[in-house]
């Protein structure tokens, strides 16, 4: 299989943006990746749509241009976009298509996101007494994560605090204003060790690229970014399950784990060949359990590692730099 290649990316700020379609803010960062590409959607052969709140992301071509390309909507819970990324990219891999694009959108409501327990093999009782809800899912994970390997309420909070910086400088994120760790550990417990200024908040927004053959990638720019690896995967028997209303006695690796190992084989590195990182941002606890899980730094060495400022814009290996 040939390598991929990205030559655009367009994105829709994250935030409200009041009566505005996520399918509107989908064409719209379609729209500014095609122009970053220098491509024109008639160019386009094929596209992937990821989105929760969405149903029908292919509804997007009506704002686009009704050209007749194939255009599949997936939806794969968080790894929705990284879903997206690599059913593109393997249909450029395959040799199918030469150039395509992956788009994500949604328009989600404020507050944590809930279910029906049963639609996720778990019992309704689950659901019934309060546990089926993201909130308590990662404060479970991480309240445990904390108890095995000795990380602080501070390093937490120096997470939040960290991308909270971030995000101020960035144009296209939702939050804009610097939290001190103060802040963020005095606001309201939402679930223990979790405050409030500790998770993301559900929002809008949007973000496509463009993905060609790398053979032809000089054609529409002299930067393309590689993609070297992309991969997916699901637990193994013992791995914490957040829609299980059991765990099994002996804890087993997490699939990220998994993954990440898959991906650095596949493009031949390691985690100490790595420059920067984007991590699952959900909450600061996801941050400080995924730098372990992608084999960034050793259980327990986060606290370590967030005081002395590593994971900063500056520090030797920035963490969500995008403000989280």
């Amino acid at each position: 299989m040939g390598d991929v290649a990205i030559i655009g990316v367009g994105i829709h700020p994250f935030g409200r943006f009041g009566a505005k379609s996520a399918i509107e803010m989908g064409a719209e960062a379609v729209r500014g990746a095609l122009a970053d590409a220098g491509v024109e959607w008639r160019q386009v052969q094929f596209a992937f749509g990821g989105s929760r709140e969405v149903d029908n992301p292919d509804a997007v071509v009506g704002l686009l241009g009704l050209t007749g390309i194939p255009f599949m909507d997936v939806y794969n819970g968080c790894a929705t976009a990284a879903t997206a990324l690599q059913l593109t990219a393997d249909g450029i891999r395959s040799g199918k298509y030469d150039i395509g694009v992956a788009v994500g959108m949604d328009k989600h409501d404020s507050g944590a996101f809930t279910a029906d327990p049963i639609h996720y093999s778990a019992p309704s009782w689950y659901g019934d007494i309060g546990h089926f809800l993201t909130t308590k899912f990662f404060g479970m994970k991480i309240n445990r994560y904390m108890h095995d390997h000795g990380i602080s309420h501070r390093t937490l909070a120096r997470v939040a605090a960290k991308n909270y910086r971030n995000g101020a400088i960035n144009p296209n994120a939702f939050r804009r204003k610097p939290l001190s760790e103060e802040d963020v550990l005095g606001s309201r417990m939402l679930n223990y060790p979790l405050t409030s200024y500790m998770f993301c908040s559900p929002d809008e927004g949007a973000a496509a690229v463009v993905m060609c053959r790398a053979d032809i990638a000089h054609r529409y720019t002299s930067s393309p970014v590689f993609l070297r690896a992309t991969t997916l995967r699901t637990r193994s028997y013992g791995a914490h399950e957040v829609h299980a209303s059991w765990a099994a006695v002996e804890q087993a690796d997490a699939p990220t784990v998994f993954a990440s190992r898959a991906a650095y084989e596949e493009a031949g590195i390691g985690p100490e060949d790595v420059d920067v990182v984007q991590l699952q941002d959900t909450d600061a606890g996801a941050e400080i359990i995924h730098m372990a899980e992608n084999g960034l730094c050793a259980d327990g060495e986060q606290e370590r590692l967030l005081a002395e400022g590593a994971t900063e814009i500056g520090g030797r290996l920035p963490v969500n730099t995008d403000g989280g």
